[in-house]
């Protein structure tokens, strides 16, 4: 398979037929743009059996940046409508293994991080409440979004006192005191 084949069948299979593949190929930025579109339409399927397939395709680009970026984008996606914790385990121990194909550690890296902090936020809105270590674990970007968006009194509590920066712990204390705090 060459690139422009790959790109042609992603957007083919994606049922995006407005995208020149001639130009995708010339710039890269279309075609980064044109993955993300790609990668919008698979989030939405019902079906992930052809995700595997879809991040294999995409990460055989040899622009690695625009690959990680599409592969998070579609891994941020998939967290998002996960029902728990295990679905998205299932899903991504599928996944985990397409990332060798980055040369760069640091992407790969980057993509499983980003995997182990939504099985951590999956299961906190599972109701596990961590412990000050696991929360020391995930990432800023992690904790953050648990301070915006956990309705758990317990959780916003221990991000009150244990989050990383202040600016985390300043966002957890003021939710934790609104008595009403967002249903999710």
């Amino acid at each position: 398979m060459t690139l422009h084949s790959d790109v042609a069948e992603l957007l083919a299979g994606a049922g995006i037929l407005d995208v020149d593949v001639d130009a995708a190929m010339a710039d890269g930025h279309v075609r980064s743009a044109a993955y993300q579109r790609v990668v919008k339409v698979t989030a939405a399927s019902r079906s992930r059996d052809r995700d595997r397939r879809i991040v294999a395709t995409i990460l055989r680009d040899p622009d690695e940046m625009a690959s990680k970026t599409a592969v998070v984008a579609l891994v941020d996606s998939i967290a998002m409508k996960a029902t728990g914790p295990a679905e998205f385990r299932q899903w991504s121990a599928g996944l985990l293994p397409e990332t060798d194909r980055l040369k760069t550690e640091a992407f790969r890296e980057f993509i499983r991080r980003r995997i182990q902090d939504w099985l951590f936020f999956l299961s906190v809105e599972d109701g596990h409440v961590p412990t000050p270590a696991e929360l020391a674990e995930v990432t800023y970007w992690m904790q953050r979004l648990l301070a915006e968006e956990s309705a758990s009194p317990a959780v916003l509590a221990l991000l009150a006192e244990s989050g990383r920066a202040r600016k985390i712990r300043n966002i957890a204390q003021d939710r934790a005191g609104n008595r009403r705090l967002r249903a999710r």
